[in-house]
């Protein structure tokens, strides 16, 4: 810890009164009128989403430094002058907006999400925010959930190594420069584990998978030096997150060392009273306050409650300190009493620069998946006429995706635009968005690109969904353009995993676009027709069917698993057990050939190297993504079927062969125990060097 903050924060705590403390774990909601007293007199903390509405759904108009810098100014006519900390939901972008975190968790590219990151704090800091409630790293196995969008997808690996690049990528070397964020890790923890992937509901998560599977992101995300954590609305195990001390105390703080401050949900300290954990709104404060939720976010319950919990004697004084002297700490490091307004110039040089949309192209591409290429049908080539239908022809915002209330209509280039510029120009392009019309242009078409897919509205937050299929409507589109018997690729923009089998039969090519930000009309149509090759990869198991959820790659193994043959093993009579598309699957323009796995030696003391010979099979150059899988034979608790542990792209010529090593040590092979303890056990492994989570090269070591 900084000393002289440390002595600064003793100082301000000896100067404040009680209401001025409260104050400080108060986080303010203007709504529709702003209340200068309360800011005038220090009982805000922060202020959410500044001066712009309410994030969420679609563009609500951005904050600016002016109404920033008047709300500061108010908060410093107060009598100890301490600055407010503005937050809003920074997700994804904020003026240029990048793919969604699950698409861009399918780039397997953690450089470049920080890189996206730190375009976005630029950008939101010149508009007044200090403070994002990103990233969210909340492991998820239902792509019911709406959420699934926000997060990196199923895997612990690549989610741990996402949530500290995002974190350094928002606070960069010094939080206090003028153009970082705060970040907000969230939702801690176990929040995608809602029942039926049902926002706001509750879970049941077992030790060992919470801490084997659902916090190494928040480690991670402390190891990087995040500001602050985000307490989940879920009830987990039968304590609400905002109530849960354990872990908001005993392991966030006594373990991870973590020294920043957590904010509650929207409402979810008033919320408690909800659950049925707390009889009413002052026992809500306290449950929250002694879990170690230092800042109320929006329901006023602490600034209403906790000075008649002191005066009773239900709380300490140092418990209310303790919790304000985390907040200014935050603060401190931010450089807000240094420099608590914003440069109101900053945002026309800053936002929405010709290199940031190149970043956001990049990372469109890089997010996209290619499922299926059947005869090489992309990219397209010798076909004089393409039709493009389906209800994304003229898609703009839309592709934005959800938690994108900062990107503005008018920057983002529509799809037919943008696909018309990059094509080459022996190519004729007709666009249909109707069925009826598409049909009619198909028939004079060489070939079809149906653009479909969720509408962002479909995803997000309490945008859950009982079936995964396509929104209606589409797969009778899809059924009726590949009677044609044309060529026929599928392009699916969506926010989670889709159940469709029988469309990607259907098809001779599928891309998986996700949601992909302000240039992801251009970055499809460089794909599609051939200048740059896809190279994204599944960060999330795909279903057959709704029913097949929970399905992921690192599930355990039953007593009687897949691999043995018989009637009584693990299965469905109505559909195969194994999943549409694995875990760690994608395609690209070229292809590639695993050989001759090799270990270093056949047991690992301190480290073991383990390497295959990658070659490129192709025509194209290409980039493949090669990954590193290993199982605990045995272990005193049931182990996972394989788990990720490291991967790296290789970029290679027609032709070429490069061998490709991977190193492991003792501490990726750590789990919890029986014994609750989490250490590494002696045994047999099985390791794989492979192209997915399904496949691959097989090895065995000892430890």
């Amino acid at each position: 810890m900084n000393q002289e903050n440390e002595a600064r924060i003793n100082h301000l705590l000896g100067q404040m009164t009680v209401d001025e403390k409260i104050g400080q774990l108060n986080q303010y909601f203007p709504r529709k009128s702003l209340n200068a007293g309360l800011l005038r007199q220090g009982l805000a903390g922060s202020v959410i989403n500044a001066s712009g509405a309410l994030s969420g759904q679609g563009y609500s108009g951005s904050g600016n430094a002016e109404g920033c810098n008047h709300l500061q100014q108010l908060a410093l006519e107060a009598r100890l002058k301490i600055p407010l900390i503005f937050g809003r939901d920074v997700i994804h972008g904020y003026r240029t907006v990048f793919p969604i975190p699950l698409g861009q968790a399918a780039a397997f590219n953690p450089e470049l999400a920080g890189q996206a990151a730190a375009v976005a704090a630029r950008e939101a800091s010149a508009d007044g925010i200090k403070w994002t409630f990103a990233p969210m790293i909340d492991i998820a196995r239902d792509p019911r959930w709406g959420r699934v969008a926000e997060g990196s997808g199923e895997d612990p690996f690549l989610g741990a190594q996402m949530a500290a690049a995002l974190v350094r990528g928002f606070q960069g070397e010094e939080l206090s420069a003028q153009d970082k964020l705060v970040a907000c890790a969230k939702h801690f923890v176990g929040y995608g584990a809602s029942e039926g992937g049902r926002d706001y509901d509750q879970g049941e998560i077992s030790e060992p998978t919470l801490r084997d599977v659902y916090l190494p992101p928040y480690q991670a995300a402390v190891q990087a030096g995040v500001g602050t954590l985000m307490a989940a609305f879920i009830d987990l195990n039968g304590i609400p997150a905002t109530a849960n001390r354990h872990l908001l105390t005993d392991v966030l703080r006594g373990e991870y060392g973590f020294d920043g401050f957590v904010v509650s949900d929207w409402d979810s300290v008033k919320e408690l009273v909800n659950h049925g954990i707390a009889e009413d709104e002052a026992h809500a404060s306290l449950l929250a306050l002694r879990a170690g939720v230092e800042m109320d976010m929006v329901s006023g319950v602490y600034l209403k409650t906790l000075a008649g919990s002191l005066r009773d004697g239900k709380i300490s004084l140092e418990e209310i300190d303790e919790a304000v002297r985390r907040i200014l700490r935050i603060k401190l490091r931010a450089g807000l009493f240094e420099r608590p307004f914003t440069d109101i110039t900053r945002a026309a040089r800053e936002q929405l620069t010709p290199e940031s949309r190149q970043l956001a192209r990049k990372f469109a591409r890089e997010s996209m998946v290619l499922l299926k290429n059947d005869s090489d049908l992309l990219p397209l080539s010798g076909f004089g006429t393409v039709l493009i239908a389906g209800n994304f022809v003229h898609a703009g915002a839309e592709l934005y995706g959800t938690w994108t209330a900062d990107g503005r209509p008018e920057d983002v280039t529509p799809l037919d635009e943008a696909l018309r510029q990059v094509a080459p120009p022996d190519v004729r392009l007709r666009f249909a968005e109707s069925p009826d019309l598409a049909l009619s242009f198909a028939q004079y078409a060489d070939a079809v690109v149906l653009v479909l897919g969720e509408h962002p509205l479909r995803s997000g937050e309490n945008a859950n969904v009982s079936d995964l299929g396509l929104p209606p409507g589409q797969a009778e589109l899809v059924a009726a353009m590949a009677a044609l018997g044309k060529p026929l690729v599928l392009v699916v923009f969506a926010g989670r995993p889709l159940a469709i089998p029988r469309q990607v039969a259907q098809a001779d090519a599928v891309l998986y676009a996700w949601h992909p930000g302000i240039e992801g009309a251009a970055a499809l149509g460089e794909i599609l027709f051939g200048l740059e090759a896809p190279s994204g990869r599944l960060p999330i198991t795909f279903p057959r069917a709704t029913g097949q959820v929970p399905v992921y790659y690192n599930q355990k193994n039953s007593g009687r698993p897949l691999s043995v043959d018989g009637e009584f093993r693990t299965r469905y009579v109505d559909l195969p057990t194994a999943p549409l598309f694995p875990f760690g699957y994608g395609l690209t323009y070229t292809r590639f050939r695993y050989d001759h796995l090799r270990l270093s030696a056949e047991t690992l003391r301190g480290q073991l190297e383990i390497s295959a010979d990658l070659t490129n099979t192709g025509t194209r150059p290409g980039r493949e993504l090669a990954q590193l899988y290993i199982r605990d034979l045995v272990g005193s608790l049931t182990r996972p079927v394989r788990e990720l542990k490291d991967y790296q792209y290789v970029t290679l010529d027609p032709g070429e062969t490069r061998r490709v090593r991977f190193k492991i040590n003792e501490e990726q092979l750590a789990f919890t125990r029986a014994d609750g303890t989490r250490g590494v056990e002696p045994g047999q492994f099985q390791v794989w060097i492979a192209p997915d989570s399904a496949s691959g090269l097989p090895g065995e070591f000892r430890l």
